[in-house]
């Protein structure tokens, strides 16, 4: 137990160094949380700072959730270690652990961002072959509505189900974690399912192939 709970503990610290505030204060102290939608993630990063900025946000982002799930979970504690039925835990508890971090960052005052980034990376440290999937969920549901925050919220979602009905192993970690990030996820997406309700929501448009299409069709 104890070494669970050290890994989940350096994992969530690794976690709250947030990408987007750590590339700003190397820009000249840019907070990307008092600009565009206030939020600290890659997204806002892109709009309100451009292509560079926003893929240094989410290296930093993608990698601190890989190392806690990769790394971290994997270090060898002498003194410390866990009991065998909790050694299956490990590498998705601390890879939540590191997306709790990112949202609810102690570091920066527990404003972070909204997590996906960190779901990637998670789920690269623990199982890559899931990226597959949730990938091709998030291009179908962008592509035919716009949104990258449904794509994003769709895309979590069905990672708790795929590991279910496929065969990753080990199985309950795995459904544990998946249904956890996405209830994380959709709760920090809650402003976007208000903007979408409301139709203010703005769309990728240069990912939303269907609205191309519509768009065509009305000019032809």
């Amino acid at each position: 137990m104890t070494e669970l709970v050290l890994k989940v503990a350096a994992s969530y610290l690794l976690g709250s160094l947030i990408g987007s505030l750590i590339v700003g204060r190397l820009r000249g102290g840019v907070d990307i949380r008092a600009l565009g939608s206030g939020n600290a993630g890659g997204t806002n990063a892109l709009r309100t700072q451009g292509k560079a900025f926003a893929f240094w946000v989410i290296v930093i982002d993608v990698a601190k959730a890989f190392i806690a799930a990769r790394v971290i979970a994997q270090l060898p504690l002498p003194g410390a270690g866990a009991a065998p039925d909790l050694q299956p835990w490990i590498p998705a508890a601390c890879g939540f652990a590191a997306i709790l971090g990112h949202v609810f960052p102690v570091w920066h005052g527990f404003r972070g961002g909204k997590g996906v980034a960190t779901v990637v990376g998670a789920i690269a440290g623990i199982a890559p072959l899931l990226l597959v999937p949730m990938i091709a969920a998030w291009l179908a549901v962008v592509v035919t509505s716009g949104y990258v925050g449904l794509a994003s919220m769709t895309a979590t979602a069905v990672l708790p189900l795929i590991v279910d009905f496929g065969a990753f192993e080990p199985r309950i970690p795995l459904v544990t974690f998946g249904v956890l990030a996405a209830i994380l996820v959709v709760y920090t997406h809650r402003g976007n399912i208000a903007r979408m309700r409301a139709g203010t929501e703005p769309r990728a448009r240069k990912l939303w192939l269907l609205g191309r299409r519509r768009s065509a069709q009305r000019h032809d």
